[in-house]
């Protein structure tokens, strides 16, 4: 249990706390700040561990910053030298990517501050590399991005967090969420000012009727970005039929979500499609000219690292232009949360260097990366990308650059106001809320954007 003297920083100490499998354990922590100066003493198995960290401090903001940075980085050298280092040092949040920009934009390099944070020299190479192949779309940050979310699959998986309910379930809904969605849609036109890209994410949105898709296709008509991404989903939803449609519709991009090359595995998780149904998917949508990203997880169902081999082996041989590696993660409302308490993986960190050197050798740059709480060795997930190939609105994303204009249920829509200031308007989770709830949806996500 921790006892500290700075509930302000309770979050940060618990995420490092949690990245050590310490949550635990007893500690007692104590700051304070003076003279310039940030003190952090802790107290773990009876030994007394004191840090002093002296920083110039211009303003309220930086303070803050330094104190929870100080207070991590204590925290970690405690535990590092009881537990072992981690690949990713005292870094804890999502985006290491971010916080590189942000030293860049203070005129630092960043790589000294992830040295401070002892951060793995392959780690540091990593973010170096996403941020050289990042540098085209990063320098036309701005603008907007509109994000439309389908939550419908054909099951759910045990490692989803996601809203959906098998589709069985919520069929009945699906013509009235359609409904409700096309009215954002209508409602969103006004504020969209210089449209990058649209994702219409999921969920699976391809188990949805070429009717249902009909009616979002036609409401997004005439918006015509550079960049038109459909999640399609699960294999075996793809019908020759929604790919004319969607190519119809200007659709540019597709995602096929096999997870694994392996029948065992998919089977495991709660997948009705197989590898074979993979391959003829991306051959399907192959026709159509879509550039196409793979996703793959590492770590499912007790896969060994020759069986996440063989995975990433199949969907390079097919050759298309995104691959995408997740590292598993215990996520809150998943099924295999509400088994495992922790994730130990064996072989996890093998399984990702082995992607990063497999993906490399083929031809393939990282050009995002984002990290998850309670993720299987502390590793990251990262999408890879053929060269002039990256995904603008991943980039805009996780990068926080471009203002998200995101409607439908689970929504969760962000105004860039300033690099230190981003507004969010979340819509409702559950779908009979949502629908009840989409004039307050509509008003509330437009006084947001007018300001």
């Amino acid at each position: 249990m921790l006892n500290t003297n700075s509930e302000t920083l309770r979050p940060e100490i618990m995420d490092m706390l949690r990245a050590f499998d310490s949550e635990e354990e007893d500690f007692t922590h104590y700051f304070s700040f003076g003279g310039g100066k940030f003190f952090n003493s802790i107290e773990y198995n009876g030994v007394f561990y004191d840090f002093e960290n002296e920083e110039e401090v211009e303003n309220d903001l930086i303070f803050k910053r330094l104190a929870k940075r100080y207070c991590k980085l204590a925290f970690y050298s405690v535990l590092s030298k009881v537990k072992g280092s981690l690949v990713w040092g005292a870094l804890t949040g999502i985006r290491p990517t971010k916080l590189a920009y942000t030293e860049r934009t203070e005129g630092r390099d960043f790589r000294e501050l992830f040295k401070q944070m002892d951060v793995s020299e392959k780690k540091t190479a990593l973010v170096g590399r996403i941020l050289s192949v990042q540098e085209p779309v990063y320098a036309n940050r701005g603008g907007q991005d509109l994000f439309v979310s389908i939550p419908f699959c054909p099951t759910k998986c045990e490692y989803c967090s996601f809203i959906t309910a098998p589709v069985s379930a919520t069929q009945k809904y699906i013509d009235e969420y359609i409904e409700c969605l096309v009215r954002e849609i209508e409602a969103v036109k006004p504020l969209i000012k210089n449209l990058k890209s649209i994702y219409v994410g999921g969920g699976t949105p391809f188990v949805l009727s070429e009717e249902h898709l009909t009616r979002i296709y036609l409401a997004l008509n005439g918006l015509n970005p550079e960049e038109y991404t459909v999640e399609a989903g699960r294999p075996d939803v793809f019908t020759d039929e929604k790919l004319k449609l969607s190519k119809q519709f200007g659709v540019t991009r597709i995602c096929v979500n096999p997870q694994s090359f392996n029948d065992k595995t998919l089977e495991a998780i709660g997948r009705r499609h197989t590898a074979e149904q993979t391959e003829s998917a991306f051959r399907l949508a192959r026709k159509y000219g879509f550039d196409i990203n793979l996703d793959l997880i590492a770590g499912l169902a007790d896969e060994t690292v020759a069986d996440f081999e063989r995975s990433l082996m199949r969907a390079v041989s097919l050759n298309p232009e995104n691959v995408t590696v997740h590292t598993l993660s215990l996520k809150s409302g998943a099924k295999l949360k509400e088994r495992v308490k922790r994730l130990n993986v064996a072989g996890i960190s093998d399984m990702v260097e082995l992607s990063d050197k497999l993906l490399t050798e083929a031809g393939y740059a990282p050009y995002y990366l984002y990290r998850q709480k309670y993720q299987a060795g502390g590793l990251e997930n990262v999408g890879w990308c053929r060269p002039g190939k990256e995904c603008v609105y991943n980039i805009d994303v996780m990068e926080e650059i471009s203002d998200n204009i995101a409607v439908g249920a689970n929504a969760i829509s962000k105004k860039l106001f300033s690099e230190d200031r981003i507004e969010r308007y979340a819509s409702p989770k559950d779908l009979v809320t949502y629908i009840n709830k989409v004039n307050k949806n509509i008003i509330e996500r437009n006084r947001l954007f007018n300001e």
